[in-house]
């Protein structure tokens, strides 16, 4: 079954783009896309260009939206009074959120009366909820990684469908971990419309659980203090200290291999 859904995304985020990239190239092409142009919209949009650097992403969701003939709408905010009619007009079963502002209301209500509301978020479920979620997880030392989840009103609490950590290898800088978490999450949500489409994504639901830490807010200062981090190499979760632990690991195994064919050596001479 291919997934009747509406994509929401704020103007041509970055964020959005992949998204909707992959899951075209997934043949999931959405039945209708709501776009938000907006000043705060164009703020989070180049938050988010400036994070990514110079990586490459999907093309523009209009050319995307052109090349594939998807009706688009364009509001001044993603609301109930702006979106609601053309989400009731198109008759989803489910909404996709690709780069959005905190959205609630009777959009979620809509979602959660059918098959429910997608959202993909770029950092680890519970650890690490709200914005600017690769600064805050380099800045306290959280592993890197990326979600996908059922919207609920709680940010960033509804019921986990995947969830997966990212390596972070030294010398990657902030805008690469930030590009990482940008494509995982896009991909993320493309394994859960293909679950979706099986009939079977149901069965990879589950509940987040309490997080050890708040809601995070964006904060320019712990954005500037994570690049620095990431220039100077003190993070601490870098795949290169896994790799050395698993060598060591294996030398050890050696080690003891041998000195138990010595012992057995000897005790038949």
């Amino acid at each position: 079954m291919k997934p009747n859904y509406v994509f929401m995304a704020i103007k041509e985020h970055p964020w959005g783009r992949e998204m909707l990239s992959q899951l075209i190239d997934a043949d999931f092409k959405p039945s209708l896309i709501i776009e938000e142009e907006s000043k705060i919209g164009k703020i989070e949009r180049e938050k988010f260009e400036f994070r990514i650097g110079n990586n490459e992403v999907g093309k523009m969701i209009a050319i995307q939206a052109k090349e594939h003939n998807i009706p688009k709408e364009t509001v001044p905010i993603h609301n109930d009074e702006h979106c609601m009619k053309y989400i009731e007009k198109a008759s989803p079963r489910m909404i996709v959120f690709g780069g959005t502002r905190i959205i609630r209301g009777g959009i979620l209500e809509y979602g959660e009366r059918r098959d429910g509301v997608l959202n993909s978020h770029p950092g680890l479920l519970p650890e690490c909820r709200g914005s600017a979620s690769p600064a805050w997880s380099i800045y306290h030392d959280i592993p890197i990684g990326s979600s996908c989840h059922f919207c609920s009103s709680e940010i960033d609490a509804g019921d986990l469908v995947g969830k997966r950590e990212i390596g972070i290898k030294r010398g990657d800088t902030y805008q690469d971990v930030c590009y990482k978490t940008l494509i995982t999450a896009a991909t993320l949500m493309k394994e859960a419309l293909e679950s979706y489409s099986k009939g079977e994504l149901n069965k990879m639901r589950r509940p987040q659980g309490k997080s050890p830490n708040p809601v995070f807010r964006y904060d320019s200062e712990i954005e500037k203090e994570a690049i620095q981090k990431m220039k100077e190499e003190r993070y601490r979760h870098y795949i290169e200290n896994n790799d050395a632990g698993v060598a060591i690991g294996e030398v050890l195994m050696i080690i003891m291999t041998v000195i138990m064919a010595v012992v057995l050596l000897k005790s038949f001479t």
